[in-house]
């Protein structure tokens, strides 16, 4: 998968996370590799263990990576990544795509073979 473009290549995605984590304790570790302009912990049920880390600049985020994907944390060892956004991954729901493909060989008369 290639980089994404413009700003969301400042955003990284950070998984396996210790629960007990604070944001300090993100700032603390990111914040060696540039200016941080935001972190955002999960809070939810769902979202425990992840976290959202936006570099101002892009070669910080880059560096982060390098640096600490897989770097031992709080008895965890990390996941980095870069945050892609659902609408650029070209994710969608399964039925969303079939009925999406189903209309494509519809256009162009393409029939399953039974």
């Amino acid at each position: 998968m290639s980089l994404p473009e413009g700003r969301h290549n400042r955003i990284l995605f950070v998984k396996n996370l210790n629960y007990n984590i604070h944001g300090g304790d993100l700032y603390e570790l990111f914040g060696r590799y540039g200016a941080i302009r935001q972190i955002r912990l999960g809070t939810s049920q769902q979202t425990r263990g992840t976290a959202f880390v936006v570099f101002e600049e892009a070669n910080d985020a880059k560096n982060a990576i390098v640096n600490l994907n897989g770097f031992h944390l709080m008895e965890r060892y990390i996941v980095v990544l870069y945050h892609v956004p659902s609408r650029l991954s070209g994710k969608g729901s399964i039925d969303q795509r079939e009925e999406e493909l189903a209309k494509t060989k519809q256009q162009f008369g393409i029939h399953d073979e039974s």
